[in-house]
């Protein structure tokens, strides 16, 4: 029982240390809830024989925290099976699984976010759907919620 106890805040100490700095962005998450993250450059043909295109162009905190969350240990390259494994399907299906999450499904949490920031890689739509979708406020708030739970409040402005 003892040995339970020790493993399990074992786990939350690295768990915390693991999410402490993408918590620094909730708050520009929360405040760009439902919105894009993302405007769209459109070039004009500079000649009438050229071809017009557009591209999207990420937010500078949107992409900060791309940076830092690719670099965490938060990140499972493997996370279509957990799309796999709890038949993931829809974002509903995400939101739903996310609201339900506890310390034992931290590597659902995981996968999850893994498939907005890693996949976002080669299909940059991922990001910006994460931010409209507000998967990655729901992620970090609950992965905020299992520490303060097993642990003691962190001090995150979440304003």
């Amino acid at each position: 029982m003892e040995r339970n106890m020790e493993y399990r805040q074992q786990l939350v100490r690295e768990y915390k240390q693991m999410v402490l700095p993408l918590l620094d962005y909730l708050p520009w998450f929360a405040k760009n809830a439902g919105q894009s993250g993302s405007t769209s450059y459109r070039g004009d043909s500079l000649s009438e024989g050229s071809m017009s295109f557009s591209f999207p162009v990420y937010d500078a905190t949107l992409m900060s925290f791309i940076k830092e969350a690719s670099k965490s240990a938060l990140m499972e390259k493997n996370y279509s099976y957990t799309y796999t494994r709890n038949h993931i399907k829809t974002h509903d299906d995400e939101r739903r699984l996310i609201q339900a999450a506890e310390l034992k499904d931290w590597d659902i949490l995981r996968g999850i976010l893994s498939k907005y920031v890693l996949g976002g890689r080669t299909k940059a739509v991922l990001w910006s759907e994460a931010v409209q979708e507000n998967i990655f406020v729901m992620v970090l708030e609950k992965m905020r919620k299992i520490i303060e739970f097993w642990d003691k409040p962190l001090d995150v402005d979440t304003r």
